[in-house]
C-alpha cells in the first residue's frame, strides 16, 4: 500500500505540474516562427510563475519517482504512471474546459481497468 501511495503522490505532482505549465503557456501564447521568436517565447515561458511552479512540481514528482523506483519493480511502477493520463484528462475537461470525445473517455476507462489489474499483480 505504501508503494501505491508513492505512485499517487508521483502522479499527482506530475499532473499538477502539467496543469500549471499549461496555465502558464496560456499566458505566454503560441511559440512558433523563427528561431528568434522561439527563443523569445521560451524566455517568456521560463519566467512565467505558472510555468515555474509547474516545473517545480514536475521536479518534485521526479524525486518521488526515484524513491518509488528504489522500492518496486519498474514493470509495476511505469505502467502505474498511466494514472496520469486519466487525471490529466479529467483536469483538462473540468478545469481547462477542453472538449474530450467519447473515444477518449473510453480510452481512459481502459487505462483504469489496466491500472486495477496491475495493482492486483
Amino acid at each position: 500500500m505504501k508503494q501505491f501511495a508513492l505512485v499517487l503522490i508521483t502522479v499527482g505532482l506530475n499532473v499538477i505540474g502539467q496543469f500549471m505549465m499549461k496555465q502558464g503557456m496560456g499566458h505566454v501564447g503560441v511559440i512558433s516562427g523563427t528561431m528568434g521568436s522561439i527563443v523569445n517565447g521560451l524566455s517568456r515561458a521560463f519566467f512565467n510563475p505558472y510555468v515555474l511552479a509547474g516545473v517545480g512540481a514536475y521536479g518534485l514528482s521526479s524525486i518521488f519517482w526515484l524513491i518509488l523506483l528504489s522500492r518496486v519493480e519498474l514493470s509495476y511502477a511505469y505502467p502505474a504512471l498511466s494514472l496520469g493520463y486519466v487525471l490529466v484528462t479529467l483536469v483538462s475537461a473540468f478545469f481547462l474546459g477542453e472538449q474530450v470525445s467519447g473515444m477518449r473517455w473510453l480510452a481512459v476507462l481502459v487505462i483504469c481497468v489496466g491500472v486495477v489489474l496491475l495493482s492486483r499483480s
